[in-house]
C-alpha cells in the first residue's frame, strides 16, 4: 500500500465526514428528485412508497436476499443492505422483467469497508466520486454490487409460490411483474429508497 501522508488523511476523513452527514441531514437539498420516498422494511417484507407530504400511496409485499436479516458486507451473502440508497439506472431487458439499480455500495458502505480494510483507498475514492456525481459506484469490490428493485421474470404458478412465502433473492428487493411496472413510474433517478429492519 503507498503512503499517504497523515494531513492528506485527515482531510479526506474530514472531507468524507462532512458529506456523509450532509446527505444524511439535508437528504432533500442533496436529492431533488424525492417527489416520491420508498422504505423498505426488511422485517415486515414491505416496501411502501409515499409522496413527500408522507401519504402513502402503495405498499408491497416484498422477497427479499436469501442470506436474512442484517446489513450486507460482502459479495455473495445474500444479503440485502441496510440504509438510503438512491435510483442510478433502469433496465428493461432484464431477466427479472425490469430492474430498477441502487447506488449500491454507497458512501457509509465503502467508508466502513475502507476501515476494515476490505477495499483499498482507490476503490473508496471510485465509489465516493460516483456517489457524488450520482452514477452507478463500482461494482467489483469485495462488496458486490448490482442491488436493485427488480420483478420475477417468467411468472410461473411455482415462481411466484416461491416468492409470497420466501425471500429468494442474492440480496436484491423483488416484486411481482406487475408490482414493479406500477412502482416503476414513481422512480426517478435520485429518488431515495431507505432500506431499514
Amino acid at each position: 500500500m503507498k503512503y499517504i501522508p497523515s494531513i492528506k488523511v485527515s482531510f479526506v476523513v474530514v472531507i468524507l465526514t462532512s458529506m456523509t452527514l450532509f446527505l444524511t441531514v439535508f437528504p432533500e437539498r442533496a436529492y431533488n428528485a424525492d417527489q416520491y420516498h420508498v422504505e423498505v422494511d426488511k422485517t415486515r417484507r414491505t416496501l411502501t412508497l409515499s409522496n413527500a407530504a408522507g401519504r402513502v400511496l402503495k405498499e408491497f409485499k416484498v422477497a427479499l436476499g436469501r442470506g436474512g436479516l442484517g446489513h450486507k458486507k460482502a459479495r455473495g451473502d445474500g444479503i440485502t443492505p441496510l440504509g438510503s440508497y438512491i435510483v442510478v439506472g433502469f433496465n428493461e431487458k432484464s431477466d427479472f422483467h425490469y430492474f430498477i439499480r441502487l447506488n449500491y455500495p454507497n458512501s457509509n458502505d465503502a467508508l466502513a469497508a475502507y476501515r476494515n480494510n476490505s477495499i483499498t483507498f482507490e476503490q473508496l475514492q471510485k465509489i465516493l466520486s460516483a456517489n457524488v456525481s450520482g452514477e452507478t459506484p463500482l461494482q467489483t469490490t469485495l462488496l458486490g454490487g448490482a442491488i436493485g428493485l427488480h420483478g420475477i421474470g417468467n411468472e410461473t404458478d411455482a415462481k411466484l409460490l416461491m416468492h409470497s412465502k420466501l425471500d429468494w433473492t442474492q440480496g436484491c428487493i423483488a416484486l411481482k411483474n406487475h408490482e414493479i411496472e406500477e412502482l416503476r413510474p414513481f422512480l426517478t433517478l435520485g429518488v431515495h429508497v431507505v432500506i431499514k429492519e
